[in-house]
């Protein structure tokens, strides 16, 4: 890999930024519970539904956990010191960890590329794309990584 802003994607469930450390052990830990909880939403819903019928249910199952997050995170996109739009995040666990939602065929590198924004953008170190579209969840799961 030449370029140092490429996608490393040679593992199976997971995507990190070339040349990165690993994140905090607490925000690790805070990633380990989402996952409970979206394997959980998976069992009972199963995949065939849209992204937003997944992002209430994974909602629903992190508050009755006593998790927190916040749904629909709004973070400035700044270039060259200026404000020039934003995206949102559609959950942030505790402040620290980026949860994207998808209920798609297949994740795209595209859906890494989006990830790794969101991360970059917020200065996150981590986060956790989940595609719900899958006959089992950990098939549509991937850590994504970034650490400056």
């Amino acid at each position: 890999m030449s370029n140092p802003n490429e996608i490393d994607d040679r593992h199976d469930n997971e995507c990190t930024q070339h040349g990165l450390r690993e994140p905090a052990a607490d925000i690790d830990e805070l990633a380990r519970e989402v996952i409970g909880a979206a394997i959980e939403v998976h069992r009972t819903l199963g995949p065939g539904f849209l992204e937003p019928v997944y992002e209430g249910a994974l909602a629903l199952e992190l508050q009755l956990r006593g998790i927190p997050f916040a749904r629909q995170t709004t973070i400035p996109i700044v270039y060259r010191g200026h404000v020039v739009g934003e995206s949102r995040i559609d959950l942030l666990v505790g402040e620290k960890l980026v949860v994207e939602l998808k209920a798609v065929d297949e994740l795209a590198r595209i859906h890494f590329a989006q990830a790794i924004s969101y991360l970059r953008a917020g200065s996150f170190q981590l986060g956790l794309l989940i595609n719900f579209n899958t006959a089992r969840l950990k098939d549509g799961l991937r850590r994504v990584v970034w650490t400056s």
